[in-house]
């Protein structure tokens, strides 16, 4: 069997993917939401952004990750509903009453199951999907990661909340250092 160029370079993709999938680094949802549909994934019609990581992962501005893992808040609730429940990606897509807006356009297009392998099939089957998830995935991160600079700046935070030490808090800093009195 002769395999043109376009063949190959899949060939080699779906090898580094697979090789990606069994480091223990991957989240086992989100791996077990690509396997199905690897090759459809590799091929599928956008590229990961940032918040697009973020809630296909659970590595961001949820409740769990920022307790457990960073360890920059006191609990792993939400900060965005009343229910009490701990805030996970899976909450977030599928069921906080803060993001019912952005998430009806999400299931207009993929339909009522938002769960991280329906939105996975979806994805990697359709640019309109891919498209509708990752704006999803820009307004809700963009609101919680705001929300989450604001309780950092909060004259009550509680000292477990320690600010970021990234580009964005020097630059906000040096800004206000060169604010006129």
């Amino acid at each position: 069997m002769v395999l043109s160029g376009s063949d190959k370079q899949i060939l080699t993709a779906l090898d580094i993917y697979v090789e990606a999938l069994e480091s223990p680094n991957s989240s086992r949802e989100l791996v077990a939401a690509i396997r199905p549909v690897l090759r459809d994934w590799i091929e599928c019609p956008g590229a990961p952004t940032y918040h697009l990581t973020q809630v296909l992962t659970g590595h961001g501005c949820f409740g769990e990750y920022l307790f457990r893992v960073v360890r920059r808040e006191p609990t792993a609730e939400c900060h965005h509903c009343v229910s009490g429940i701990v805030d996970t990606a899976r909450h977030t897509r599928e069921e906080c009453p803060a993001w019912a807006v952005p998430r009806a356009a999400v299931s207009t297009v993929i339909g009522a199951d938002l769960s991280l392998p329906a939105m996975v099939r979806a994805m990697s089957g359709s640019e309109q999907a891919w498209r509708v998830v990752a704006t999803f995935a820009d307004i809700v991160m963009s609101a919680k990661e705001a929300a989450e600079r604001e309780r950092e700046d909060s004259v009550d935070s509680l000292p477990i909340r320690r600010r970021r030490p990234g580009r964005r808090r020097r630059a906000h800093l040096v800004a206000i250092d060169r604010a006129p009195p």
